[in-house]
């Protein structure tokens, strides 16, 4: 096995298995405004045990290990081809490791290799960059939070929703009622505002590789994130659906170019098991540093 293909295993099994700080912290404090002994405050506790259970036996965190999304930014001549091969040989080694379950199957006839490797999976972004040395993020996305993702074509008139920034706000909490239970809350949301319907759903989950304690550069954005967050809060959607006052730890967004004719909002639903880390590798392809 290649350096690189040691790196790549090793950045699967840590982020199937282990939560970054930044949603644990995130988790931790959400406990503290749940109502003492409510379904809410139940539902959290159990989530701190399974993130415990998981870290300590290094076993994955849920079930659904997820579609498997990795994001790597690199020098010109980055050897996209054999980063590839290497990224499969690491899906598929931790597949037989039972870091990953054998979640990818074929559309058309249902069959199941038993590797996770095949058309579209895993799923490699690759971005050129000037800046030495490479990065790679990788973001285990489950299927039950993929299903209550949602885009939104502006205006919408069963919301009363315009081309504005009002008109987004209202789209993404539509979007959080509407998941209700069923995205595995708290959840944490990526939404892009512009794009068209397939870099718009690309740039939602991009938004997902910020950390959760980031501030959007964008004051107006980020003044619409934190309300976004607010708002949702006083839904009682709670955690997993069951009522409460954290239903969403995050929401991260940014923003594409769009045509006239078209204002597109598309918005990714992450769950509680937010897995999502990355690495900075060495000249040698070795782990320099992790990223969260």
């Amino acid at each position: 096995m290649s350096k690189l293909q040691e790196s790549l295993l090793e950045l699967v099994r840590r982020t199937s298995a282990e939560l970054p700080d930044d949603v644990v912290s995130a988790i931790e404090a959400s406990r503290a405004h749940e109502e003492e002994g409510g379904a809410g405050a139940y539902a959290l506790q159990v989530i701190s045990d399974n993130i415990e259970l998981a870290r300590t036996a290094s076993a994955p965190l849920c079930q659904d290990t997820g579609s498997i999304l990795f994001f790597v930014e690199g020098p010109v001549g980055l050897d996209q081809i054999t980063f590839r091969e290497a990224a499969e040989s690491a899906v598929r080694t931790a597949t037989e490791k039972g870091w990953l379950r054998q979640n990818s199957v074929d559309p058309v006839t249902g069959a199941n290799a038993g590797t996770n490797v095949g058309p579209g999976s895993p799923y490699l972004h690759f971005e050129q960059r000037r800046a030495p040395g490479v990065e790679v993020r990788l973001v285990l996305k489950g299927g039950g939070c993929e299903n209550v993702g949602a885009q939104y074509a502006l205006p919408d008139v069963r919301l009363g929703a315009g081309r504005d920034l009002e008109g987004v706000r209202r789209v993404v909490l539509d979007a959080v009622f509407q998941a209700q239970g069923k995205g595995c809350g708290p959840g944490i949301l990526g939404v892009c505002v512009g794009g068209d319907r397939a870099t718009g759903y690309e740039a939602s989950k991009l938004q997902l590789l910020r950390s959760l304690d980031d501030r959007n550069p964008d004051p107006t954005l980020g003044q619409l994130e934190r309300t976004i967050v607010d708002e949702a809060n006083r839904l009682g959607i709670g955690p997993m659906g069951f009522g409460g006052a954290t239903t969403l730890l995050g929401c991260k967004i940014g923003l594409r170019n769009r045509l006239p004719a078209s204002y597109f909002v598309s918005i990714s639903y992450m769950c509680w098991a937010y897995r999502r880390q990355g690495v900075r590798l060495d000249p040698k392809e070795g782990i320099a540093e992790w990223l969260y």
